[in-house]
């Protein structure tokens, strides 16, 4: 994988820049069909009638659900940078709005939302508490978030040779969780009801509310 990385307006680290949704990798595809499996599970489950996706990136999940929403309000956020943005121009719908903010002090109303999402988004954020009450604030009836599970993530990037001087550490990860921190984390907010392990990841549904 790449280990280039991309910067915000304002200094901060939005991701690296491997597409690992347009992979043709064989190992890194078998790890993203069990990902997005999981992930369609869930989202399933939740059946949401609006969604908010915080931290959306160039926009590839949140344009597939605003699509499959039909007429339901969809909101993806993310920082101001110029990949990000230049995504959002190629996945437009008309039910979808994209936003340029930081996950903080989201500017809705409480429950404004069916379902608030983050997808590998809360490893990055500096005070991923706040962003998790504003998010369960937000959302009226589940929560879906996705993190990388330690240590499995840092091992398998010194396995293959990546991030060496920071032991592992992906650029931009400020927050490392197991899958248990992480379940007792989002606990605080809301009951969660599935808990899955896609490999190498953590992935929770939470109803709020």
């Amino acid at each position: 994988m790449s280990t280039g990385v991309t910067v915000s307006d304002d200094g901060i680290v939005t991701g690296n820049t491997y597409d690992k949704y347009g992979s043709t990798n064989p190992l890194v595809r078998r790890m993203m069909d069990g990902f997005e499996r999981t992930l369609e599970e869930l989202f399933t489950a939740a059946d949401p009638r609006s969604l908010l996706d915080v931290g959306c990136g160039e926009g590839v999940l949140v344009h597939q659900w605003a699509q499959r929403l039909g007429e339901a309000r969809v909101v993806g956020i993310d920082l101001e940078e110029p990949s990000i943005q230049a995504g959002w121009e190629q996945r437009q719908a008309p039910n979808l709005e994209y936003r340029v903010m930081r996950a903080e002090n989201l500017p809705f109303a409480d429950n404004e939302f069916d379902l608030v999402t983050a997808i590998e988004v809360l490893e990055h954020v500096p005070d991923p508490e706040h962003t998790l009450a504003e998010m369960a604030r937000c959302g009226q009836r589940h929560l879906l978030v996705s993190v990388p599970r330690e240590p499995l993530w840092r091992m398998l990037n010194m396995a293959r040779c990546a991030y060496w001087s920071a032991l592992g550490n992906t650029p931009g990860h400020l927050n490392h969780w197991s899958k248990r921190s992480f379940v007792k984390l989002l606990s605080r907010y809301g009951e969660v009801v599935e808990a899955r392990s896609p490999f190498p990841w953590t992935m929770l549904l939470v109803r709020v509310g």
